[in-house]
């Protein structure tokens, strides 16, 4: 085909699109960021100068050919501008990050309060003081849970305080190719974590004036857990304030089984009720009064007093990402309606997309911001869709609203549904019966209850909000509690192979945005997805980074090596796998079986061997004789001196392959493979998968790449 031939079908293609190109730059920019991200070494000064000059080649495209090329060369800018974007960024919040395991005094500033994912207290500090720690090799901050009684702290924002605490450096991915908690550590500048079992002590109290809304965030949930007991207080308090420290685990886990936890995270769905009952109210005060009705903009007026109050919550509760997402959605709507521009459109969500991945880059791999936007999207469309239908106009009142509750949640409970499955392994069976039961009691009493309460208080009259609101409170805890205790209120999930996501998303992308009939293409790459999803191969042996724990697949499922520790790991595994199952039942699964100091099991025909501890290091030798591969959670060096085998390096993935394959061929004098602590500090965790007879060695190193974190 000629060139001209080409622009001519592709100008074509770009007039029956014409207005609906705007909602795929954050498409184009998104595209820049996963890139970045996916680099297998971290860019240097010439990547950036390619990138820099694919932004002015794109810019000179939509100068020059704006007609024909104008769409790619905004694409092309709006990619290379994301790529650059997302290295900035990371170079932006670089700090030290602790190089080895540190045990001894740590004293800091208290700048976050939280819980752990083992219901402890959970505090994070800045300005850190570390014994016998150069300040330049200072992590900027830690977080350190408080295991043990400390009923006797109250832990205050600005304050400092000091202990003796085990600190470690962020831990890698638990199996290659996993969810990378050194990256997420990176970019909330976390050079450190650990744990304390002793009482911390007040070093310093809160100086006047400092942290002066988080302080304020804390008092006022202390204030609301006074005056509504138990958990339904803790709840409010996280709704309105945003600070779970006095949510118990328990209710935590039943929202999760219900799908309802989004109702604890104030984001979109709370940024949104909020402003908009406050937009309402405002609208509705000011129409009654006809001198202000009839010769100012009182739309405008409540749109900007919505949007105050929106900037308000956002700083109140502190600011995190998944909030900062949801203010700006809103606030690029409200803004809107103040420009006498349709606030709810394709156009405004991408504004939104494009702010959120211009200052933090990262959420674009978030499970909130891609539950948050796809359900967003979504819902825009199908409502626009449904927009002046006739058979919804002729309905009552209360028709509509019950159609529009409906629809809204089984529409954001399926475009969500893909992304929650990938990120949590499960699904909630029960998820749309337990948000159409809760989500109308959070928008009609506890949201506005909030406002109210927000008013009264400087009267001292919070308590009246807040009787209003306790019932609502127990009611969304006990569907919770009763929906989560139902047979079958979850199913398990396995994780999905590595592009899965990104199928979904391009094959929903396509039919949201996509005009005309092409828009039925969208459904081939979600079919594939879904058929790569159903196809997803689990590793068939998994090694964790310490060597401490081994987890060979079987018939029942993995069956993991020890019953006990190492248990964030098994966890991980164990949901990775689509497995239900605790730690004591994977590891009641009889594949491994006592021999000497250590474990044994044939999987898939290699025989392993597992060691943890030192006293394992007696039997690594004559285990060694017997299996392929021996795995120990000790340097293979400090066994006896007759025990000496040649560990392949640990950037040669093949290396180690081929003498797993070596092993598992079962050929008589090959050495077996030894997998130990000094292989694992350079590689992370191990993961073997058996293709066809053939071993395939992963390393979590490899996957990574060579990268900032």
């Amino acid at each position: 085909m000629r060139p001209a031939a080409i622009l001519s079908a592709m100008n074509a293609v770009q007039q029956g699109q014409r207005g609906a190109l705007m909602p795929w730059s954050p498409v184009a920019m998104g595209l820049g960021v996963a890139i970045y991200f996916a680099l297998p070494v971290e860019p240097g000064l010439p990547d950036y100068a390619i990138a820099a000059v694919a932004m002015v080649l794109g810019v000179v495209l939509v100068v020059l050919r704006r007609e024909v090329l104008g769409p790619i060369g905004f694409a092309l800018a709006l990619a290379a501008g994301g790529l650059v974007l997302a290295g900035a960024r990371a170079h932006m919040v670089a700090g030290p990050v602790l190089d080895f395991r540190y045990y001894g005094p740590v004293e800091g500033r208290i700048v976050g309060i939280d819980r752990s994912a083992s219901d402890a207290l959970r505090l994070t500090l800045d300005d850190v003081r570390l014994d016998d720690v150069a300040p330049e090799r200072t992590p900027r901050r830690v977080r350190v849970s408080l295991h043990g009684r400390q009923d006797w702290l109250d832990p205050e924002p600005g304050a400092r305080v000091m202990m003796t605490a085990h600190l470690s450096p962020p831990a890698g991915p638990a199996e290659p190719g996993g969810f990378d908690f050194q990256r997420h550590a990176w970019f909330l500048s976390l050079g450190a974590v650990g744990y304390t079992r002793n009482p911390a002590l007040l070093a310093e109290p809160r100086p006047p004036g400092t942290a002066p809304l988080f302080h304020l965030r804390m008092r006022m949930s202390e204030s609301i857990r006074a005056q509504i007991p138990g958990q339904p207080g803790a709840f409010a308090a996280a709704v309105l304030t945003g600070d779970r420290s006095g949510l118990d685990a328990g209710p935590v886990e039943d929202m999760r089984a219900a799908n309802i936890s989004h109702l604890l995270a104030i984001s979109g769905l709370h940024m949104g009720l909020l402003t908009g009952f406050v937009y309402g109210v405002l609208r509705l005060g000011f129409a009654l009064i006809p001198s202000l009705a009839l010769r100012f903009p009182i739309r405008k007026w409540a749109a900007g007093g919505a949007l105050a109050s929106g900037a308000f919550y956002l700083a109140l509760s502190g600011g995190n990402v998944a909030t900062e997402r949801a203010f700006i959605q809103v606030a690029v709507m409200l803004v809107a309606v103040m420009l006498d521009r349709r606030a709810i459109t394709l156009r405004s969500v991408a504004i939104a997309a494009l702010v959120v991945l211009a200052h933090r880059p990262e959420t674009l791999f978030s499970p909130g911001f891609q539950m948050s936007f796809a359900a967003t999207a979504a819902l825009v469309s199908v409502f626009g869709a449904l927009r002046g239908a006739d058979w919804l106009r002729a309905r009552p009142g209360w028709q509509k609203w019950l159609v529009a509750l409906m629809l809204s949640s089984t529409v954001a409970g399926l475009a969500t549904a893909p992304f929650a499955a990938a990120h949590f392994n499960r699904v909630a069976v029960y998820g749309l019966a337990a948000n159409l039961l809760t989500v109308p009691v959070m928008g009609s009493v506890i949201i506005p209850g909030a406002v109210l309460a927000a008013i009264l208080w400087p009267l001292g009259l919070s308590h009246w909000a807040f009787t209003i609101m306790e019932p609502a409170l127990r009611w969304i805890l006990a569907v919770a509690a009763r929906i989560a205790s139902m047979p079958g209120a979850t199913d398990h999930v396995p994780s999905p192979p590595n592009g899965t996501l990104g199928l979904v998303a391009i094959g929903g992308l396509i039919l949201i945005l996509w005009r005309g009939r092409g828009r039925w293409t969208g459904l081939l790459p979600l079919a594939l997805a879904a058929n790569l999803w159903a196809g997803a191969e689990r590793p068939t042996l998994l090694v964790s980074d310490t060597g401490r724990l081994a987890g060979a697949l079987t018939a029942e499922g993995r069956a993991l090596s020890r019953a006990r520790g190492e248990g964030f790991v098994a966890g991980v595994w164990l949901e990775n796998d689509g497995d239900g199952a605790t730690q004591e039942e994977a590891a009641a699964r009889r594949a491994w079986a006592e021999d000497g100091p250590g474990m044994s099991t044939r999987t898939a025909g290699i025989r392993v061997w597992h060691g943890a501890g030192r006293r394992a290091l007696s039997g690594a030798a004559a285990a060694c004789n017997r299996h392929d591969l021996v795995i120990l959670s000790e340097p293979a060096e400090d066994a006896e001196p007759a025990f000496r085998v040649e560990r392949p390096d640990a950037g040669r993935g093949h290396a180690a392959a081929s003498a797993a394959n070596a092993a598992s061929s079962g050929n008589e004098g090959t050495a077996c493979l030894v997998i130990d602590a000094t292989f694992l500090a350079e590689t992370g965790a191990v993961s073997l998968h058996l293709h066809g007879g053939e071993v395939r060695v992963r390393t979590a190193r490899q996957m990574q790449g060579e990268r900032l974190w």
